[in-house]
């Protein structure tokens, strides 16, 4: 009987530390604090499309591809209630949440679909 309940409990203990259990929403001002503070981050798209990112405190926002792929772009961003909002030159607004995913890693998502992991 005591085998059988530290199986239980090792599998139980196993199973815990396989869920990142560091998956969270980040709140919209966690997401300002942590990107929009005119440090460089990258942005790798699903498609392995790298980004150099940078956002700064006064709304604006720019991108430079880190291999042959990716346009270079300019634009801005804000703050929503659910996460932020960018919108790049020549284009309409995309409104995003976020999630942690790992060591300085967190993905950014549009409803539920995976646009960008952005690290640091």
């Amino acid at each position: 009987m005591r085998a059988h309940v530290y199986g239980t409990a090792a599998a139980m203990l196993f199973v815990a530390s396989a869920t990142p259990a560091f998956a969270q929403r980040l709140t919209p001002n966690d997401i300002k604090a942590t990107f929009f503070n005119g440090q460089e981050f990258t942005a790798s798209t699903p498609s392995k499309v790298k980004f150099k990112m940078v956002f700064t405190a006064d709304g604006k926002a720019t991108r430079e591809p880190l291999g042959k792929a990716g346009a270079k772009g300019e634009g801005t961003w804000k703050l929503d209630q659910n996460g932020f909002c960018t919108t790049w030159k020549g284009g309409a607004p995309s409104c995003y949440i976020m999630m942690s995913s790992g060591q300085n890693k967190w993905s950014v998502l549009k409803g539920s679909t995976l646009m960008a992991v952005w690290t640091k």
